[in-house]
């Protein structure tokens, strides 16, 4: 009971509850100074694809089945996507005044952290391997590519404090262990979008199987 419990205390660390507050929290950091401005907008580029190419291919799935049964595929993990996106940036940013060694360890703690929420959704059989490892080179590929941005650009040089209150205020507000709606609102969505009385899951790809089409009107 404890281990499971653990296991829901770490997917949570990757739940769209927590992660779009923290999202929000690091743009406005990025944004707050003029001349740290274009990369804010680098950021929201990164950010905002990543997101998008989840909720895509979950809407690929659920409304038409497109997935790939030979590697259990049925979409990008969201959590595992959104914290790798996210934790790296947040805990280097927290880290933004400090020497250049130190950002760089924050981001690969921020990877890590990452790869454990990943572990943390097969542990829970939320999702299957090929989805853990794509959403986990999803988001390596987003965070990856706006942290090699900085060596050229002028990155924000923050207090350690002010950065980690506002990264910590979600955690405050919002109950440990709440769910976001998101991917019951996909499903429903899917389904709608594509005529069908409810979205397709996992057990249809491998049973060949689909929903009933939607009555019309």
């Amino acid at each position: 009971m404890n281990a499971f419990l653990n296991w829901h205390a770490l997917t949570w660390l990757g739940d769209s509850s927590l992660m779009m507050p923290m999202a929000l929290a690091i743009t406005a950091w990025l944004g707050w100074a003029r001349r740290t401005r274009p990369v804010m907008w680098l950021w929201l580029l990164c950010v905002g694809t990543a997101g998008a190419t989840v909720v895509a291919g979950k809407l690929a799935f659920m409304g038409w089945g497109l997935g790939i049964a030979a590697i259990d595929f049925t979409g990008f993990s969201g959590h595992t996507t959104l914290s790798t996106t996210l934790w790296p940036v947040a805990l280097w940013l927290a880290v933004s005044s400090f020497a250049h060694r130190w950002r760089v360890a924050a981001a690969f703690a921020g990877w890590a952290l990452g790869m454990a929420i990943g572990y943390s959704r097969l542990a829970l059989d939320a999702h299957s391997v090929s989805e853990v490892v794509s959403g986990f080179l999803l988001g390596l590929s987003a965070s990856g590519f706006f942290l090699w941005g900085q060596r050229s650009k002028p990155h924000p040089r923050l207090r350690l404090l002010p950065v980690l209150l506002t990264l910590v205020l979600p955690a405050l507000v919002i109950p440990p262990g709440t769910r976001a709606p998101t991917h019951e609102l996909i499903g429903r969505t899917a389904a709608w979008m594509a005529g069908n009385e409810r979205p397709f899951v996992r057990a249809d790809l491998h049973a060949g199987t689909r929903p009933s089409r939607r009555a019309a009107g």
